[in-house]
């Protein structure tokens, strides 16, 4: 076994880090929390349940994809609009994997104010391996019971030659090492002096170092993650999903853990690592959610009644930013192409939304004349 693994040092688990080199991008981040909670607030009741569907969703779809597991979208899907209350779209089988994962992200973000035991733990580990989808796997595991006895280690490359990336603290003590960080997790939520994203870049590290079951570990640790940026937040609604930043740079996340996990309890690295990856996701939540309100604000401008289907289909797809290579605005021959109609036809639809206010034109004139969204005030 290797000598040097963090939970190895005298002093583990007592982490440190250096405040002057977080301080700008922690900032940068209350500060994008702190915009992207006030635009939420403006968001309607209908389009506020959407997002945060989109938001769950997201975060379930993209935790799985993290760990290489492909999930049925609209499966998962369905299971959250259930549990949300919002009206489910016929069609999509719900399986037993998707009714688990969507009970675990919502039990960790709608019961934040709950402490977390392992008898919790326990039971998410239940809820994200039912038994009967686990039956085909490769190898048997322990659900909802922490990992036997053998070494637990991250490895690749030849079976005869592996290069061991990780091994995590033996089985032995496991209980008491849980019990210490489960500890700190409750009373750090008063810490005085402990920052709400520093405490969560914290719990996501120690929790994946104790690498306590069998298997799960990663999307376990990355629903503790969501837990304590709920409890930071005080809020159950989540309108950002930081899975899909973290699988974003996915080789970048397996590359600071590893260098983090042998290296001091100095975890600098990896908190600006997770800090920064927080920030993405928090900046692309608040650009979905002002596409949202752009949209809404258009069609509270504009009435939708006098307009054709076509018509109604290419502004939705323009607000949407669903056409690509349009940013500049749409032609004639755009138009025809995404609406499917005559290029006669497509010339008096433009004529008509130009003259209705529903778009502008650019400068330029001809074949190269286009059109873009004239968004309200």
């Amino acid at each position: 076994m290797a000598s040097d693994w963090i939970w190895q040092q005298p002093d583990w688990p007592t982490f440190h880090w250096q405040p002057e080199d977080l301080a700008p991008v922690l900032r940068e981040c209350v500060q994008a929390q702190g915009r992207l909670m006030g635009m939420a607030g403006s968001v309607g009741g209908s389009l506020s349940a959407q997002s945060e569907l989109d938001a769950l969703l997201q975060n379930i779809v993209t935790s799985s994809a993290i760990e290489g597991e492909q999930l049925n979208v609209g499966s998962v899907r369905s299971s959250l609009a259930r549990r949300l209350g919002l009206q489910q779209v016929d069609g999509d089988k719900v399986s037993q994997r998707s009714e688990g994962l969507a009970q675990l992200l919502l039990d960790a973000t709608q019961h934040y104010a709950q402490p977390l035991t392992l008898e919790r733990l326990l039971d998410w580990h239940e809820w994200l391996f039912p038994e009967q989808d686990h039956a085909l796997g490769a190898r048997p595991i322990r659900i909802g019971a922490l990992r036997g006895e053998a070494p637990m280690q991250v490895v690749s490359g030849r079976l005869d030659r592996p290069t061991v990336h990780f091994e995590a603290p033996p089985r032995q003590g496991l209980e008491r090492q849980l019990d210490v960080f489960l500890e700190w997790f409750e009373t750090s939520r008063n810490e005085v002096g402990l920052d709400p994203l520093l405490r969560a870049g914290i719990a996501h590290f120690w929790f994946v170092t104790l690498h306590p079951f069998d298997d799960g570990n990663g999307r376990l640790t990355r629903t503790i993650t969501d837990l304590a940026l709920a409890q930071g937040e005080a809020q159950a609604i989540r309108f950002y999903a930081m899975s899909a930043s973290i699988l974003d740079d996915r080789s970048g996340y397996y590359r600071v853990l590893e260098a983090s996990q042998k290296a001091t309890m100095d975890i600098t690295r990896w908190l600006e690592w997770f800090l920064q990856t927080l920030l993405r996701s928090l900046q692309q939540a608040m650009a979905r959610i002002e596409s949202v309100l752009g949209k809404a604000r258009f069609w509270q401008a504009h009435p939708q009644h006098s307009l054709s289907e076509e018509q109604t289909k290419v502004l939705n797809r323009l607000l949407d930013g669903g056409v690509r290579g349009f940013e500049d605005g749409i032609s004639a021959a755009q138009y025809q192409a995404v609406a499917k109609v005559s290029k006669a036809t497509a010339t008096r639809h433009l004529a008509e939304l130009l003259e209705k206010g529903y778009l502008t034109r650019l400068p330029g004139g001809g074949r190269s004349t286009r059109y873009q969204i004239n968004h309200p005030g």
